[in-house]
């Protein structure tokens, strides 16, 4: 019916989300980027948790754990939209760079 994907190309795949994640939080000032990036580190952690329990059947934990994390990172996402309006409010910019410069 269907082919398995090989363990390397999907431990690639999130070599690479996670990469772009991490360029995304370092390099960019915008806090919507900023927090883009950080749900990218996050879904490729998950996706090594199932891909890891989907090549040992036997870690149906791996599965559990990523439900997990999905439901703290939506959590964590409206968190974050709700500090990034109050600080866009407030400050009236949401670029990470004069925020700090107009608190000093």
């Amino acid at each position: 019916m269907f082919s398995q994907i090989p363990l390397e190309h999907i431990l690639l795949l999130s070599a690479a989300l996670f990469t772009i994640g991490v360029l995304a939080v370092t390099t960019n000032r915008r806090a919507a980027v900023v927090q883009m990036g950080i749900e990218l580190i996050f879904n490729a952690a998950n996706l090594n948790l199932v891909a890891f329990s989907r090549h040992d059947p036997q870690l149906l934990q791996g599965q559990l754990f990523s439900l997990f994390v999905i439901l703290v990172a939506a959590a964590e996402a409206a968190v974050a939209l709700a500090i990034v309006l109050k600080v866009y409010q407030h400050f009236r910019t949401a670029n990470l760079n004069q925020i700090v410069s107009k608190e000093d």
